[in-house]
């Protein structure tokens, strides 16, 4: 088992994290923008901003830098390719995503239950898409 490439690891995660916010623009800021902002309203705060967003963003990227480290940890056991950046994509939006989002938009009552759904689809396509275009940049040593 040879030693993780970090610099390797910081590219595939920041392409993984750009490629995960580029995607989640049109499910999140154009088809559920209209969910998003009435929930936000019901909360008694004001739609997303620019800073929120900007925020959004910066954390999607530490979101494919924690996809392509989990590539490179799961990567001796998995073999390099598609299907282990799979198996990455999916526990990173299992942690990332699934668990966070149940807990706190729909079991707290945050949001509604559609909204959860669909953002949390979304991301899973976004983790994973994301997660196999930056580990396709990953070379070990």
């Amino acid at each position: 088992m040879g030693k993780i490439n970090v610099g390797r690891l910081i590219l595939g995660g920041i392409v993984a994290g750009i490629v995960g916010d580029i995607l989640d623009f049109p499910v999140d800021g154009v088809w559920l923008a209209k969910r998003w902002a009435d929930g936000m309203s019901a909360l008694g705060h004001p739609a997303l901003g620019t800073n929120q967003i900007i925020w959004f963003n910066l954390l999607g990227i530490v979101i494919g830098l924690v996809a392509i480290w989990i590539y490179a940890g799961i990567r001796p056991r998995f073999g390099p390719g598609v299907k282990t950046a799979v198996y990455a994509g999916i526990a990173t939006w299992i942690l990332g995503f699934l668990v966070p989002n149940v807990a706190f938009m729909w079991v707290q009552g945050l949001f509604s239950a559609d909204l959860t759904l669909y953002t949390t689809a979304g991301a899973f396509v976004e983790c994973v898409v994301g997660t196999i275009a930056g580990a396709a940049l990953y070379k070990e040593g």
